[in-house]
């Protein structure tokens, strides 16, 4: 027994354990996102997050940790710094578990000037009321069980309640699950009789089945059919036709006539179909007469009904009778209760959400919603004004997006509003213990990981050290790399044969009354609100119009605002300009608009027909409706959007130049749409004419080139802008930045620099190595500068969009791709101080990834914030999250140079490359180890975020999960050299180019294919599969090479 039990210890405390269970979590979590994605996040949940294995693992995780303690010494005093890590892990743990089975969180909703004190629980529960009549006495008996379901797990829902009541035996058991379930009738001549009716509660419609001989209970409402009862809506059928009793007195209003007709309660009256009843607070409409035919529950998902109830089929057994029940209900709704008679004790069962009292109330003094300026449906903020009423005490607070109400242990945190704006939906969470504990952990987590950066005497410092003795002992030695890189430059755009005489007469035309820059220049500081509520120079707005139609940044000798203004003076031209951007590949898209396919571009007349219609309007209603639309379907609405945009800036719709005076919202219009606004007349004549005027002007002003009267005119629009407008125009300064920014287009054009410089650094670096001392050395200095003025650049960038956005630049696709691209250059900077060769690599990969950036699919346009997002969480989170990629990346770039190195390796070299090969891999364990203390740090932060914004620390968002994969496989790799048969370069290396995909994962996996609440594209084909398969090519036989070179060569 004592073996066995030794064994058993030795097992748990094994390395090799380490291994199994850092591979498996990381892989039930990675797996877990994709279940999510296809079916919903309780399927996950079910699957892998809230079972009973996962749980296990982490359980097994704690054990591995403590047995290990005294084997790594851990307990010593100078290893506290990886003690404390490892302790604030299992007290995070910890803190899960009593979030996950003592936590409750829900939701309240209250309208304004109301009161409630009942919070509907996120969970589902199933409760069970069981009653008995033993003479005067009434038995009862309620059981509770609260339930995780899904469709996608019919194997896993299974589960069963046994109780004994009355001297019976009752089991309640599963029997199958329904996601959003409706009830559909299906007429059949052996079936039952029944009559449907449609009743309104609260405006919303429910649909009913009467079955004959049978009630029909809905709250407290019955109704029955060929059954009467006293008390209930009895319906009766006969030979002439069917009869309503009803228990009340009301009235029967016809909707085709609008008349009215009083009904009396206790009299049978003959049944009128398509007829609102209106009993008071009963209102059902009956639809058709009664039929034969059966209920059959189906899923509304296939149908588009995604908001309605699940259906939960139970067998309900008492002895030897059973009976199969369907109970309506889902999580974050109050069930519909199910009432029925089984072996003569009657059942009310539930499925949904739990009602909590609170030990106090809530009142909503005002709920406020902001929007940007101009703008309907773009908040920039809501928040709810309320009282807490605690007995005699009372408590004002404000409520809003990263602005909790904490009182007795509860947190209330702003969660959605009513449609009408007149109320609010708040999220609760009472989690005290949880919270603290997962907190205490996340700070000594926090203090862990720095101080085994800043300890001499970690792991971390240990490496440093060795390499400092590197560098002593050798000068780098290296071997010959040899990058080509090619180019495919934009080329001229192709343009349809069969219209090159109108093109070249159309563009005569436009070029020669074409606007000169000066004078472009001047209008594109004109500000313009865009659809969104964002303000900004016209100079923007043209750039960023002519890209989104075109893709491109000018058209023939017209810059963006030369472009715009001519739209503006001559649409009718411009209706037969081929501009529209056609994605290559959908040859039917061509074909309907009657283009050759090699066409890149299109007219805006070619997707009209002769009589006006819309060629590509069925396809497009068509690709809307798809719920997943395929890359056909995206090719159509991508195009519509496009040429929607062009439609409205040639009608000018889109020009919102003009503020609305004394707006309340900061709205702005175009001359073209004055009607209904509250425009003075004196105003809108200005409105409605000072662009016709300005044209008009200019183009007499064209054979003097004396553009006076035109420059005033400007002058007197942007007068008109600051009188209506001066409270949400940007400053001087503001506009002046973005338009410097537009025109040097700086992360543009990093790209070619960075990539030109990055070859001329490894060039010269090369030429070095073979030269040893001499004129190339000397040469090093002029590539390394570029880099670094490469780096000031970008740099100024970033900081001139964040003073232009007015939010920190990495709040969407791009402005993290940009950040993660700075990052990545400023380790490569540090790490490349004595390495010329890293230096080179890195600023080549940066190219790479600012070449990522401005591909066709991201959008680097700045934009307005949602309001979640509007804070200092996103500073924090989001920048170290985001800038870990930079040492991940650099990591992964060495890890490539050491197994290229490896591959080189022969007699001749074999001592140089050794010690080459040594430094590249401390400098590697360097950078990982920053990188995963970063990511860590950022991604526990971002719980903490998610903590203050909507009360939840941790939800399995894929986002949030990936980055805990990353965090699994990259804490894998620093722990590998634990494991003795793991503990070599080659496979250290190796494993630092895979890691990298993980990281690649958590970045574009989530962002574009994975949905969430990180999810940048849902829907959108955006980046090539094809690559990840060629680059893991690539890594197979440079890691395969240098496999068998290593093993013949040792370092």
């Amino acid at each position: 027994m004592k073996t066995i039990f030794m064994k058993l210890i030795f097992i748990l405390g094994s390395t090799w354990l380490m291994v199994i269970l850092f591979v498996a979590l990381a892989l039930g979590m990675g797996l877990g996102t994709f279940i999510e994605n296809a079916h919903s996040i309780d399927a996950a949940r079910i699957y892998i997050y809230n079972s009973w294995w996962f749980e296990t693992l982490m359980g097994l995780f704690v054990i591995n940790f403590f047995l290990n303690i005294k084997k790594f010494g851990l307990h010593l005093k100078h290893k506290w710094p990886t003690l404390t890590i490892h302790l604030a892990l299992v007290v995070i743990i910890i803190g899960a578990f009593i979030t996950r089975y003592h936590g409750f969180t829900g939701l309240i909703s209250i309208r304004e000037g109301a009161t409630s004190d009942e919070v509907l629980s996120d969970d589902a529960f199933l409760e069970v009321e069981i009653e008995a009549r033993k003479g005067t006495r009434t038995l009862k008996q309620h059981i509770e069980k609260q339930q995780l379901l899904s469709s996608a797990t019919p194997r896993l829902n299974t589960f069963s309640i046994g109780t004994v009541f009355d001297n019976r035996d009752i089991t309640i058991s599963y029997k199958d699950f329904v996601e959003n379930a409706r009830w559909s009738f299906r007429k059949e001549p052996q079936g039952a009789l029944f009559l449907k009716i449609v009743e309104t509660k609260q405006g919303e419609r429910h649909d009913h089945f009467i079955k004959e001989n049978e009630l029909l209970h809905c709250g407290d409402i019955s109704y029955s059919l060929n059954k009467p009862v006293e008390g209930a809506y009895n319906f009766l059928t006969l030979r002439e036709g069917s009869l309503l009793e009803p228990p009340l007195t009301g009235s029967l209003l016809e909707m085709a006539t609008g008349r009215k007709t009083e009904i009396v309660g206790g009299q049978r009256d003959t049944v009128k179909t398509k007829v609102l009843y209106d009993f008071g607070k009963v209102k059902f409409v009956v639809p058709e007469p009664p039929a034969m035919g059966a209920l059959v529950l189906t899923s509304g998902a296939s149908s588009g009904e995604m908001d309605g109830s699940d259906g939960l089929i139970l067998t309900v057994a008492s002895d030897t009778i059973q009976r199969e029940v369907v109970v309506l209900g889902k999580k974050r709704k109050v069930g519909e209760p199910t009432t029925t008679m089984i072996d003569g004790l009657g059942y009310t069962i539930t499925y949904g959400s739990k009602v909590h009292e609170l030990p106090f109330q809530l009142k909503l003094d005002d709920f406020i919603a902001e929007r940007y300026p101009g703008t309907t449906n773009s908040y920039s903020a809501f928040e709810s004004r309320v009282e807490v009423l605690d007995g005699q005490k009372k408590q004002s607070a404000e409520i809003y997006m990263n602005h909790v109400l904490d009182y007795r242990g509860y947190r209330f945190f702003q969660s959605s509003f009513h449609p009408d704006e007149k109320g609010t939906v708040l999220s609760v969470n009472h989690d005290f213990l949880g919270t603290m504990v997962t907190y205490i952990g996340y700070f000594l987590l926090y203090f862990g990981l720095l101080a085994i950066l800043f300890t001499k005497k970690s792991r971390f410092g240990q490496v440093v050290r060795k390499l400092k003795r590197l560098d002593a002992m050798t000068k780098w030695a290296g071997p010959i790399i040899l990058l080509l890189v090619s180019f495919q430059g934009y080329g001229q755009r192709d343009i349809d044969p069969m219209d090159s005489m109108v093109q070249k007469k159309l563009d005569s035309i436009l070029l020669h009354y074409k606007v000169p820059e000066s004078h472009a220049a001047k209008f594109g500081r004109l500000v313009i609100q865009d659809a969104n509520g964002r303000m900004k120079p016209m100079d923007t707005y043209a750039s960023e119009v002519l890209r989104k139609i075109s893709k491109d940044y000018s058209y023939k000798e017209l810059n963006a605002n030369q472009t715009i203004l001519s739209m503006i003076q001559f649409p009718e031209l411009w209706f037969n300009v081929p501009l529209i951007y056609i994605k290559s590949g959908n040859d039917s898209l061509r074909s309907l608009l009657g283009i050759s396919r090699q066409a890149k571009l299109a007219p805006l007349s070619k997707f009209f027909d002769k009589e006006g219609g819309y060629k590509i309007k069925n396809q497009v209603t068509l690709a809307y409706k798809s719920m997943v639309p395929n890359q056909f379907e995206k090719d159509f609405i991508e195009v519509d959007r496009r040429v929607n945009l062009l439609y409205n800036t040639l009608s000018g719709e889109g020009l919102r130049l003009f503020p609305i005076p004394n707006e309340s919202n900061n709205t702005w219009t175009s001359n073209r749409k004055l009607v209904g606004l509250g425009f003075q007349k004196r105003d809108s004549l200005f409105v409605a004419g000072i662009l016709p005027l300005y044209f008009n002007t200019f183009s007499k002003e064209i054979p003097t080139g004396n553009f006076q009267e035109s420059l005033r005119l400007l002058e007197q629009i942007e007068k008109y802008q600051s009188k209506f407008g001066h409270e949400v125009i940007p400053n001087a300064s503001k506009i002046n930045l973005e338009i410097l920014y537009n025109e040097y287009d700086v992360f543009k054009n990093l790209f070619s620099w960075y990539l030109s410089f990055g070859l001329l650094l490894l060039i010269a670096a090369i030429l070095h190595l073979f030269k040893g001392r001499g004129p190339f050395g000397d040469m090093l200095w002029i590539p390394r500068v570029g880099i670094y003025l490469c780096f000031a650049a970008h740099t100024l960038g970033l900081l001139a969009r964040w003073y232009i956005s007015g939010h920190a630049p990495w709040s969407d696709a791009y402005e993290s791709i940009i950040y993660i691209s700075w990052a990545t250059m400023l380790f490569g900077i540090v790490i490349g101080r004595k390495f010329d060769l890293a230096l080179a690599a890195t600023a080549f990969v940066n190219a790479m990834i600012l070449m990522v950036a401005h591909w066709n699919w991201l959008d680097p346009a700045i934009a307005n914030l949602q309001p979640v997002l509007n804070s200092y969480w996103l500073m924090i989170h989001v920048a170290i999250i985001v800038a870990s990629y930079g040492p991940f990346t650099l990591g992964m770039i060495l890890s490539a140079l050491s197994l290229l190195f490896m591959a080189l390796l022969n007699k001749r070299n074999h001592g140089n490359l050794r010690l080459a090969i040594k430094k590249l891999t401390l400098l590697t364990e360097i950078t990982l180890t920053i990188g995963l203390v970063m990511l860590t740090i950022g991604n526990f932060l971002g719980g903490q975020w998610a903590n203050e914004s909507w009360g939840r620390y941790w939800a399995w968002d894929p986002k949030e999960t990936w980055a805990l994969v990353s965090i699994m496989v990259y804490a894998l790799i620093i722990h590998m050299r634990l494991v003795p048969k793991l503990n070599n370069t080659w496979l250290f290396s190796t494993m630092g180019v895979l890691g990298f995909y993980a990281i690649l994962m958590t970045y574009f996996g989530v962002n574009f294919y994975l949905s969430g609440l990180h999810s940048y594209a849902q829907g959108d084909n955006i980046v090539t599969p094809g690559f990840i398969y060629y680059s893991l090519g690539v890594v197979g036989i440079l890691a395969g090479i240098s496999y068998f070179k290593r093993k013949r060569y040792p370092v």
